[in-house]
């Protein structure tokens, strides 16, 4: 896994301008989608699922603009067996929204509803800090990701290990232990 994905602040406005423009145009798939209430004064969750890949996107009401999103994608490089239990989240938000804990609490609530969570072969430096700060509340482990298997690595692994783009990340959801998860994924190397 590779810590070295950067998204230039104008890149991601420009994208979420478009996503709440089709947030709010009647027929888009996006428009009309259902809303939660959060903590967050102002703030507002809108999610979708689409074919098997879940979507929250998170609204700024008072300002009437989209502070950003998180993707729980499929992964294609895992087996049959193992993708209804794993999904690579992937966030991106504007500037002013950055740091304000949305992605935690976006994080923790896939976690909690039982998700397992399995890193892309990239992250940014934002998104490994995020997940070492989960890390302290869900198991986390590392996985060698070959040919849709994945082999367990341990909870900790050298920088060189770390940065294999085979290497991934694995955060588990409420209620699984690694035993638990390495039978449902058939991942090698546990007990």
């Amino acid at each position: 896994m590779r810590i070295d994905v950067q998204h230039g602040p104008e890149e991601v406005a420009r994208e979420l301008d478009v996503l709440y423009g089709r947030m709010n145009t009647p027929g888009d798939a996006m428009y009309g989608m259902p809303v939660v209430g959060t903590d967050m004064p102002g703030l507002v969750l809108r999610y979708r699922e689409a074919d098997g890949e879940y979507y929250v996107y998170v609204e700024d009401v008072a300002m009437k603009r989209l502070a950003g999103y998180t993707v729980f994608n499929r992964l294609i490089e895992v087996s049959r067996r193992a993708d209804p239990y794993v999904r690579a989240p992937h966030s991106k938000y504007a500037l002013g929204y950055q740091g304000r804990g949305l992605s935690t609490s976006i994080y923790e609530w896939a976690l909690n509803a039982g998700l397992c969570l399995l890193s892309g072969a990239r992250q940014s430096v934002g998104a490994h800090v995020l997940w070492r700060s989960l890390a302290r509340r869900y198991e986390l482990g590392y996985v060698d990701l070959r040919r849709k298997r994945m082999t367990y690595l341990g909870d900790r692994v050298s920088e060189s290990v770390l940065n294999d783009l085979h290497t991934r990340m694995f955060l588990l959801g409420r209620g699984w232990t690694r035993e638990a998860f390495a039978r449902a994924t058939q991942m090698a190397g546990v007990g």
